[in-house]
């Protein structure tokens, strides 16, 4: 069978180098045994040595030519092919329910959202590996204070270590991406609660960062209002790139209670 083109509507970006595909399949060993999914596997270039790992493994493709490549040279997948889109699907339905290993070359222009999905399945996703676009790993692993700490950082931190482990170039693609590319780790830490209301935590991270040159007493207003008595606080003078994930949580249950106040307040 020919080989597959990559499609710039998919984000395709084929990777040619069979040290760095092997390198980057190294890095589930870190969570051994799990069985692992892998997202956008291509020709399978990473897959090849994924299989090694004697694990159950799967793989989700949207490209019908990549599926038909993969089933015509990776016999031993033969119904682990899954011809979807990774982010319509229900994670809780593979491997019978039981946690498992995400990892891919994923596509850049869904990678935010394929984290985001993770997140919302952290329970079954104890670690994930892969790569990305280089700007989005430096901003998922970027910490307080940094030019590249924002959503993607408070909220994977959360619930995740993560690791950068490399970098890599455009040379090695085909077709060549205009950026570099990163491979990253991401390991559920010790976190079960944030002790916080945990949506409101995500609206006013998701809130202040999307207005980050302001104060957090003026890019929280949409969520407070104009008048709320808690902007006396010193942390509202601060932005939100210089919050720690524990003072995200404080300003969660601040807001919380201050929320709660003027809802009683209102029905008084």
């Amino acid at each position: 069978m020919r080989l597959v083109r990559p499609k710039k509507f998919l984000g395709q970006h084929f990777l040619k180098d069979l040290q760095i595909a092997q390198d980057i399949a190294d890095t589930v060993d870190v969570c051994p045994g799990l069985p692992i999914l892998e997202v956008g596997p291509g020709m399978g270039v990473l897959t090849q040595f994924l299989l090694p790992k004697q694990r159950p493994i799967k793989v989700v493709e949207l490209d019908y030519e990549s599926v038909g490549y993969l089933n015509e040279n990776f016999p031993t997948l033969k119904g682990n092919i899954i011809e979807y889109d990774f982010l319509k699907m229900d994670l809780t339905q593979l491997f019978d329910g039981h946690p498992f290993v995400l990892t891919g070359n994923y596509p850049y222009n869904i990678s935010s959202q394929i984290f985001f999905k993770m997140l919302d399945n952290k329970n079954l996703i104890p670690c994930c590996t892969g790569m990305i676009q280089k700007e989005v790993a430096e901003r998922i692993a970027a910490s307080p204070g940094k030019k590249a700490y924002g959503i993607l950082s408070v909220l994977i931190q959360a619930w995740y270590k993560v690791e950068y482990l490399f970098t890599v170039h455009e040379h090695v693609f085909n077709p060549p991406p205009k950026v570099k590319s990163a491979v990253i780790r991401m390991t559920r830490n010790d976190t079960q609660t944030l002790g916080c209301d945990e949506k409101l935590f995500k609206q006013i991270v998701k809130t202040t960062f999307n207005q980050r040159r302001k104060t957090l007493r003026n890019s929280i207003k949409p969520i407070l209002g104009k008048d709320c008595p808690l902007y006396a606080e010193p942390i509202f003078n601060k932005r939100p790139e210089q919050l720690s994930i524990q003072e995200f949580i404080d300003l969660t249950n601040m807001a919380s209670n201050a929320l709660a106040e003027t809802a009683e307040k209102n029905q008084a």
